[in-house]
């Protein structure tokens, strides 16, 4: 677990994201029966709105802030049918960390549409860029809109914002975790 941990925060800042640092000590399942019985509830669903937004990440600890934070990761990669049920890429460069995600949001017209493979419902953009509903949600909540804004317009709050959320989110659930391997 801590290798994928180090992977995620490496990768972010060879992409031009934050440094963010990692903590060691994660125990590893020993075996499938040790494991995660589902992953449902653990990362909201795209297809849905604020109200389920804030009903995984509150519970976590996370607030209103947190969630537009951790939502900035869609500034990066994108979605495959055959994994999400989703199809394309948030933003035009995939593969740079930024705030070019909160500037789309703002910026971009996106039409509903169905991913034809699953029926899964997105929204998607002339330039064929998506956002999912999860995405579209933070426009329509004034407190997250407000950090939508503050983001689009500063990079440097987002990555301070982002760096904080995702380590908590990494050490969810964790004890014990130390600066050196």
């Amino acid at each position: 677990a801590d290798l994928w941990a180090l992977a995620a925060n490496v990768a972010t800042e060879a992409m031009g994201g934050p440094r963010i640092p990692t903590r060691f000590g994660r125990v590893d399942a020993a075996s499938a029966a040790e494991s995660v019985a589902s992953q449902e509830g653990r990362l909201p669903d795209g297809d849905k709105g604020v109200p389920h937004l804030r009903e995984i990440f509150h519970p976590k600890g996370f607030s209103d802030r947190d969630i537009v934070a951790l939502s900035g990761a869609h500034t990066v990669g994108g979605c495959k049918a055959e994994r999400s049920g989703f199809d394309g890429a948030w933003t035009a460069r995939p593969r740079v960390f930024d705030n070019s995600y909160f500037k789309d949001l703002l910026t971009k017209t996106y039409a509903p549409e169905r991913v034809a493979a699953t029926g899964c419902p997105q929204h998607r953009h002339a330039s064929g860029t998506i956002m999912l509903a999860s995405d579209l949600a933070l426009l329509e909540d004034p407190a997250f809109k407000a950090v939508v804004e503050e983001y689009a317009s500063d990079q440097d709050a987002f990555f301070r914002d982002y760096t904080s959320a995702w380590v908590r989110l990494q050490e969810l659930g964790t004890a014990g975790l130390r600066d050196a391997l």
